[in-house]
């Protein structure tokens, strides 16, 4: 028995780094993922591929591992990276993408869309109470992903 935590987040923010900074992080999957909080293990899979398995949250007895892999693509003329879910891996399908947009040389406004789903194995009774922690804990650690590119880029604006 499974409960299914639907994940859906958008944030628009502004930065001092020059634009072609800002996507060579954000498109250096690698790199981009250092900055990301309780990250356990990235597995670089070949053909743009990444498989991310975070920290396990929750105590001894009930713990979560989250456990997904996604494709990149980059379009540096776009100034997008975009990712997309790959069937099969771990335990969460997860999708989104960047958006990194110059404003004519003094910034760089950037969006982040992710969209995905995480299986928690526990039961359907449980999902009123669980739901809302993992939403709550997925959301905490893109919100210091976010603080800790803000910071490698320079500041907000």
């Amino acid at each position: 028995m499974a409960i299914t935590v639907n994940i859906d987040l958008g944030y628009e923010f502004e930065v001092k780094a020059k634009a072609a900074d800002v996507f060579a992080v954000l498109s250096d999957v690698p790199t981009s993922v250092s900055h990301f909080p309780k990250v356990e293990k990235l597995t670089d899979m070949g053909d743009g591929v990444y498989k991310w398995e975070m920290e396990k949250v929750g105590t001894a007895q009930v713990n979560i591992q989250t456990i997904y892999a996604s494709k990149y693509v980059s379009d540096k003329a776009k100034g997008t990276v975009k990712w997309t879910p790959v069937k099969g891996v771990g335990n969460a399908q997860v999708g989104g993408g960047w958006k990194i947009t110059d404003n004519k040389g003094k910034s760089t406004a950037i969006e982040l869309k992710i969209k995905g789903e995480v299986e928690v194995p526990l039961p359907g009774l449980m999902k009123m109470v669980v739901a809302p922690v993992v939403e709550g804990e997925f959301e905490k650690l893109v919100d210091k992903y976010i603080a800790n590119l803000i910071k490698k880029f320079g500041g907000e604006v």
